[in-house]
């Protein structure tokens, strides 16, 4: 069985006990979450909802908070003398899916 959660603008596919990294959230760590279902795959076949499944919910554990690695982005104007460089981290919060409830 598997599970098409949504969560900061983006799906992510997700399975029972997988570990997967979304945009941040607003949890602390070992605190348990729930994720809106998008589209349930069971042995029977895909069920789709309008816009979520009625009835389905993903549950999951919080496992930590923290910052992706640095990129660094650079901008550049010829014949002008201006040049910037800059960096960026983003942050992310690291869940573990605990169940699926259709």
């Amino acid at each position: 069985m598997y599970a098409i959660i949504e969560t900061g603008g983006k799906q992510y596919k997700v399975t029972n006990d997988e570990v997967i990294f979304v945009e941040k959230l607003d949890a602390e760590a070992n605190a348990t979450v729930s994720f809106n279902v998008v589209a349930l795959g069971t042995d029977d076949g895909i069920k789709v909802g309008t816009p979520y499944v009625d009835g389905a919910k993903v549950t999951g554990e919080v496992l930590k908070n923290g910052k992706g690695k640095k990129i660094r982005v650079a901008t550049y104007k010829p014949k002008k003398g201006e040049k910037r460089a800059l960096g960026h981290r983003q942050p992310y919060t690291k869940v573990q899916i605990k169940t699926i409830e259709a």
